[in-house]
């Protein structure tokens, strides 16, 4: 197996535990797979950090927003890896619940690069945007605004 086939082996698996945790309300597998090491970056869907400090409230926040995760899947478009770096290129498809509402499926256009740490692979960047999927666009705004924008939603 080459050097990108080894990172894919060793990383999707424990990457689909820890998005399927945050969707199901629990931030901490992301946030243990996330570096606390400079340079840290995040361009998510609806928020955007930069170091640890900005970060790991942002995973919190989203943590606390989901709930109920049936389903993520995480499609490799590409993939690489050498030495200590490795990137993924993928379509998330996630089905969960935001704010208590009932769980939607959305996809997320996702760009994630790794870093090797005490022979670990660590999140040290994620860029996420919605594609036109249904539930993507209204999943930013209301991640965006929060809760309260949620609620006060008019029924469809």
């Amino acid at each position: 197996m080459d050097e990108t086939g080894e990172f894919l082996a060793a990383t999707m698996p424990r990457l689909r535990e820890v998005e399927t945790a945050l969707h199901s309300g629990d931030a901490g597998p992301r946030m243990g797979m996330w570096s606390r090491e400079d340079p840290v970056t995040l361009f998510g869907a609806a928020l955007a950090g930069t170091g640890w400090a900005e970060i790991g409230p942002i995973f919190q926040r989203l943590g606390a927003s989901f709930s109920d995760c049936t389903s993520y899947e995480n499609e490799i478009i590409a993939a690489g890896a050498s030495g200590d770096l490795a990137y993924t290129v993928a379509y998330e498809h996630t089905t969960a619940a935001l704010h208590g509402g009932a769980p939607t499926p959305y996809v997320l256009r996702v760009t994630t690069v790794f870093r090797r740490e005490d022979g670990a692979w660590k999140v040290v960047h994620r860029h996420a945007d919605p594609v036109a999927s249904p539930g993507a666009g209204e999943l930013v705004q209301l991640l965006s605004s929060g809760p309260k924008s949620a609620r006060a939603r008019p029924a469809t």
